[in-house]
C-alpha cells in the first residue's frame, strides 16, 4: 500500500514542483515523470485486482479517475511541446 501512496503523491508533486522551474523545458520533464507516476499507479491497482486483494468493483471508481487525470496530463504535456 506504501507504493501505491508514493505513486499516488508523486503525481502532483511532480506537476508542482515542475511548475515552480524556471523555464517550460523543466516543467515539460516534471510532467512526464507525473505521466509516469500516474501509469505506476494504474498498474499496481490493477495488481491489486489481479492478486485478489481487492475487488474490480472498488476498484473501477478509482480507475476512471485516474483514466481522467492521465488525460489531463497528456494535454499538459502536449501545450508544453518546445
Amino acid at each position: 500500500m506504501s507504493q501505491i501512496r508514493r505513486s499516488a503523491v508523486s503525481i502532483p508533486s511532480n506537476i508542482g514542483e515542475g511548475a515552480g522551474r524556471n523555464n517550460e523545458k523543466e516543467f515539460y520533464q516534471f510532467s512526464g515523470i507525473a505521466f509516469g507516476s500516474a501509469y505506476e499507479l494504474q498498474i499496481r491497482l490493477q495488481l491489486l485486482i489481479d492478486s485478489n486483494f481487492i475487488s474490480e468493483t472498488k476498484i473501477v471508481p478509482l480507475k476512471e479517475l485516474l483514466a481522467e487525470i492521465q488525460k489531463m496530463i497528456y494535454s499538459l504535456k502536449t501545450s508544453l511541446k518546445l
